[in-house]
């Protein structure tokens, strides 16, 4: 079915509920970029055969998230000869379209990542796709290009020991990129923020990023965020040792803050990795390693660094790759090796640190009907009942290499591993 009949079935039966809590994951943090599903009817438990409606095996590994509008999934990977690609596939399972976005890539770390990192953005009619090598192209839903540059040709080159790895977001007609890297010296400042058109690639603004932040920690590996609460709606950009919010129209800097690489004891290493995350009237902000993270208010002015007015709270410990994940009146954050920690929102207040699967955790975990979702490299995903108190609701083992977070849309939880893209349906 395609995607005008699929919403004239939903228009007919919304009264009956059928299709009253399907919805799309655009981006790779899901609807509102906050790693929320709204949906009820989401599996919990699997393995690699128990509610498995399909599997199809990917060109290469990659750990960018899948995208889902209607009947397409959009998925970015690599392949044997090093080509970065763009796949359209079915909730069938079946492969669509597939388009050769740039060549030459590079894998990071050994098997920590490549330049297929990024994940797309769709609003159903195009999806874009920026790759770790700067290449930046927007395609339509059937696949034909329409337009494509390197960031690099724009605005200079990347200075990123692992290659980009920053999601843009997509807010409207708006895209939203930031660019931050440089040489670690502290004389040169080479990060920016860009805000483009989606429809045709063209700038419509672009500011510098300063910090005072050197060596690695000029590189940024997090991705952009919009906080919107109704009232207020800004960008965060994250990186350098500061998390800056930005005036959308023109990228104005309405206020940052800093301390998230204590000046006192600095470490040279702590690059960003985790996003921010945020609700209304709370923006949680992680750092790295051993570094601390802050639930910080919306409402400052200036450098609110110092400022206690702007602070809700900060805890000592941050997770270093997943982002934090708020639901309700907690705070959830995955650790590197698998903890979990529940946090009220307002106070800071620790309420557990458990233990889950002890394996690398690359993925940010997700929320829906009630349950998070933790998804770890060697393919476990632990499903955690949501509240004050920890209880494993289910271990789901695929027993596939992979650091892509999950994508839920229209009853699936989609999987993408190393070697396929997994679709789990409930019966």
């Amino acid at each position: 079915m395609n995607r005008l009949g699929l919403a004239m079935v939903c228009g007919l039966v919304l009264s009956s509920g059928i299709c009253s809590h399907a919805e799309n994951w655009p981006n790779w943090r899901g609807p509102k970029n906050d790693g929320i599903s709204h949906e009820t009817n989401v599996p919990v438990k699997w393995n690699t055969i128990e509610n498995v409606a399909w599997k199809l095996p990917m060109p290469g590994p990659a750990g960018s998230t899948p995208v889902v509008w209607g009947d397409q999934v959009f998925v970015t990977s690599v392949d044997a000869d090093g080509q970065l690609l763009l796949l359209s596939i079915g909730t069938d399972g079946k492969e669509q379209w597939r388009q050769v976005v740039t060549t030459g890539n590079k894998n990071a770390r050994g098997d920590e990542g490549n330049f297929a990192s990024p994940s797309p953005v769709t609003d159903g009619q195009h999806v874009w796709t920026l790759m770790g090598d700067g290449t930046f192209a927007c395609f339509t839903a059937a696949g034909k290009p329409v337009w494509k540059f390197n960031v690099q040709d724009r605005y200079g080159k990347l200075v990123i020991q692992f290659g980009l790895t920053s999601t843009p977001v997509l807010d409207g007609d708006v895209l939203y990129l930031q660019l931050i890297h440089g040489e670690g010296k502290s004389e040169t400042r080479e990060a920016c923020v860009a805000a483009l058109e989606k429809a045709t690639g063209k700038q419509i603004w672009r500011v510098d990023r300063p910090s005072d932040g050197y060596a690695e920690n000029e590189h940024s590996y997090a991705s952009p965020m919009i906080y919107d609460d109704g009232e207020k709606k800004f960008l965060l950009t994250h990186g350098a040792d500061y998390i800056v919010a930005h005036r959308l129209s023109d990228g104005t800097e309405l206020w940052r803050c800093g301390e998230l690489n204590r000046k006192s004891n600095y470490d040279p290493t702590l690059r960003f990795v985790a996003s921010p995350a945020a609700a209304k009237g709370i923006i949680v902000v992680p750092s790295a390693k051993r570094g601390p993270i802050m639930a910080l208010r919306p409402d400052g002015k200036g450098d609110i660094t110092n400022n206690k007015d702007s602070h809700l709270w900060t805890l000592d410990r941050t997770p270093d790759v997943p982002s934090p994940l708020i639901v309700d009146d907690l705070v959830y954050l995955c650790m590197e090796n698998g903890d979990l920690q529940a946090i009220r929102r307002d106070t800071g207040e620790k309420l557990y640190m458990e233990r889950t699967n002890r394996q690398r955790h690359r993925a940010s975990p997700v929320y829906a009907n009630g349950h998070i979702y933790l998804s770890a490299r060697d393919g476990k995903v632990t499903v955690v009942k949501a509240g004050p108190k920890f209880e494993i609701v289910a271990e789901n083992e695929l027993k596939e290499d992979m650091s892509s977070s999950l994508a839920i849309a229209n009853g699936t939880v989609y999987v993408r591993t190393f070697e396929n893209l997994w679709a789990i349906r409930g019966k």
